[in-house]
């Protein structure tokens, strides 16, 4: 099953781009609660390079890799990544005008946690990372 997320950024499509792939800039905003943080993000951004951002708990009692492989980039349009699980991922970027972006992402669910926490989850990584877009 297909999810599909989204938020409007009051940010230049260019400036949204470049903090989506910086690895620096990832570990800012890649959580989905202030209870979690990156810690750390390694970020090979070519067709088949690969990516691994690490999720840990505040605490650091918890931790994991979220991992894949880039499968297809359009510079400032469009990310295809397949993550290790298998799980296929489209990211896709639209400049409404000189200072809004809209960001859509597309993911395969899994079976671990419901449709729900899934769409919850993805979605509130994508409001933080509008926040850190905005007040940068």
């Amino acid at each position: 099953m297909m999810l599909t997320v989204d938020t409007l950024i009051s940010s230049p499509l260019e400036k949204v781009w470049q903090n989506w792939i910086d690895p620096s800039a990832v570990t800012k905003w890649n959580h989905a609660s202030d209870d979690w943080y990156c810690p750390k993000a390694s970020n090979d951004f070519t067709p088949g390079g690969r990516f691994s951002y690490t999720m840990s708990s505040t605490d650091d009692k918890q931790s994991f890799d979220f991992t894949g492989m880039y499968t297809k980039i359009v510079p400032n349009e469009l990310i295809e990544t397949k993550l290790d699980d298998g799980r296929a991922v489209t990211v896709s970027f639209e400049s409404v005008d000189d200072e809004n972006t809209i960001i859509t992402e597309t993911f395969e669910t899994e079976a671990t946690n419901s449709i729900d926490q899934q769409r919850t989850g993805w979605q509130a990584i994508l409001d933080n990372f509008k926040k850190y877009c905005e007040s940068k």
